[in-house]
């Protein structure tokens, strides 16, 4: 099988752990980007990262890089493309625009309109008639990423963001992605060897991406469409043999998920029986100050109101809480807190080991971990 040239994005600050998550897959000349992953492999290895990578949000598959120095040079590079290969004129397409830093594009619309030109003109000329723009439903997602005057052009195989795993049908004020949730845990090194709680739990999406890390279960598993499912070399059979039933791992510890909302907690549970984890997550409806539940050598992370979406009466009291709450219940465990509230987070009153920034969406947070032991640090 022909080896692509590869990209998978993510979210800045799970690069690294994106690129571990590539290596393994199998992906080839693997390295990290901004907010991307560049790597290459076959058809399978496409499928292949869109049903397991955990921490990506799109794979794209490269067809064109080229460099331009004008806007018309840019026109005559787009429209000398073998559109053919990819591209009927029963089916539809969309262009999906990033512009940075160039002189020639202002904005990612007028891009996306001189491809368009491009594209059209190229079928008028070969055959007399055009495919349509669909932006709603396209049957192929082109997406172009102009840097300066280089532009690369590549085909979107995932479709719809791989954040949108299936399983959620139900979610709180501010719900956190579930890209987002995953690579917190997988920065945290958890991966099912002990004990896990997020008493804070909102929808779930925490403990539930926990779970479906500690038995093994693909990221995509719940979900339906992919964009590389409407490709001309599609390979049904490549991707039934990707998407066979594999058995779970084992994970003999437990997963705790709590929040002080009974509201928030049925939704959760809801989304656990979705991701068939309902049976691996023990719930319950608790403040995080009176919640009793014991736990030894195990790792906590949670994603508490940072008073942005969520509003706090007091948002420095509530962190207080959390501090004194760790401190003195849950000696001996590693805690892993997120929030773009950062001097409140100071009221936590534990001095983090290591702090990572984070995006929840716009806001820039601290992913903060702390090591709880009995005394003060020697």
């Amino acid at each position: 099988m022909k080896d692509y040239k590869l990209i998978a994005k993510t979210f800045a600050g799970l690069e690294d752990v994106l690129a571990k998550e590539v290596k393994r897959l199998g992906g080839k000349n693997v390295h990290r980007g901004k907010r991307a992953v560049f790597y290459e492999g076959d058809l399978e290895m496409i499928y292949r990262s869109n049903y397991y990578l955990r921490t990506a949000l799109k794979v794209l598959k490269e067809i064109d890089h080229f460099q331009f120095k004008n806007v018309d040079q840019f026109y005559l590079k787009c429209k000398n493309i073998d559109w053919s290969k990819h591209l009927g004129l029963e089916d539809t397409f969309s262009i999906d625009s990033v512009v940075v830093n160039s002189r020639d594009f202002r904005n990612s619309m007028f891009t996306s309109l001189k491809v368009k030109d491009a594209i059209a003109d190229y079928f008028r000329e070969k055959q007399g008639k055009r495919p349509n723009v669909d932006t709603d439903n396209p049957d192929l997602i082109i997406n172009v990423h102009i840097f300066q005057n280089t532009c690369t052009i590549s085909l979107d195989s995932s479709g719809e963001s791989l954040h949108k795993r299936g399983y959620r049908i139900k979610q709180g004020d501010a719900p956190l992605n579930e890209v987002l949730a995953a690579g917190m845990i997988m920065l945290a090194g958890w991966y099912g060897n002990s004990d896990f709680m997020d008493p804070m739990c909102g929808s779930g999406t925490i403990a539930i991406e926990a779970a479906m890390i500690a038995q093994n279960i693909p990221a995509a598993k719940f979900r339906k469409e992919f964009a590389f499912q409407n490709w001309n070399d599609y390979d049904q059979l490549l991707w039934d043999k990707i998407t066979e039933p594999s058995e779970k791992r084992e994970f003999r510890y437990t997963i705790y998920a709590s929040d002080i909302s009974a509201g928030n907690l049925l939704n959760a549970q809801t989304n656990a029986r979705r991701a068939l984890v309902f049976n691996k997550i023990k719930f319950a409806v608790a403040d995080f100050k009176d919640l009793p539940i014991e736990m030894h050598n195990g790792t906590i992370i949670t994603n508490p109101p940072y008073g942005e979406r969520l509003k706090s009466e007091n948002l420095d009291s509530l962190y207080q809480m959390i501090g004194e709450r760790l401190k003195h219940h849950y000696c001996g465990n590693e805690a892993w807190i997120i929030s773009s509230a950062k001097e409140s987070m100071k009221y936590i009153g534990l001095k983090p080991t290591s702090k990572q920034e984070l995006f929840n969406g716009a806001l820039e947070c601290n992913f903060n971990k702390y090591e709880i032991f009995e005394g003060k640090r020697s």
